[in-house]
């Protein structure tokens, strides 16, 4: 399985309108194009509203 690069990631999400729910984040990277580490990471995001791109970069890490 790839690697989720998390500049790629943050690139994917430029233009989200936040807040934004999960579901919202992964429905924009997929319009985007992103490759499927990106979307898997996203899809493992507990089901709640991110403020910003750094609440989802800093939930993405806690995963981890």
């Amino acid at each position: 399985m790839a690697q989720l690069n998390p500049v790629q990631l943050q690139k994917h999400l430029k233009g989200v309108d936040y807040p934004a729910r999960k579901q919202d984040l992964i429905d924009h990277v997929r319009q985007k194009g992103a490759d499927e580490a990106a979307i898997s990471a996203l899809e493992k995001l507990p089901d709640r509203e991110f403020k910003n791109p750094i609440e989802v970069s800093q939930a993405i890490a806690d995963l981890k």
